[in-house]
């Protein structure tokens, strides 16, 4: 049994491109979403199969997302804090 499609596509609509989702804006409860862009990116076999198995059901490649985002946060913490310390050690000599 052979079914065709009922959904009509109209020529006429515009392609949507990259750069028109880049620009757009994502809202889940009048809250903006972080825009995500797919890249493809190689990793090391041990790399993917430790975040495979700590993620289970939830989802390896957002494991990895959030790693990378702890690992910007505490970054900027560090130079906070070796700022600070820097700045205090000045004002005590």
């Amino acid at each position: 049994m052979n079914r065709k499609s009922s959904t009509r596509i109209s020529d006429d609509a515009p392609l949507v491109t990259q750069e028109d989702i880049d620009r757009s804006r994502f809202r889940v409860n009048l809250q903006d979403v972080p825009h995500k862009q797919r890249v493809n990116i190689m990793l090391d076999t041990g790399v993917i199969s430790f975040f495979k198995n700590k993620a289970g059901k939830r989802g390896y490649q957002t494991l990895i997302n959030e790693t990378l985002k702890r690992a910007i946060h505490d970054e900027e913490i560090e130079t906070v804090l070796r700022r600070i310390i820097r700045e205090e050690l000045a004002h005590k000599q």
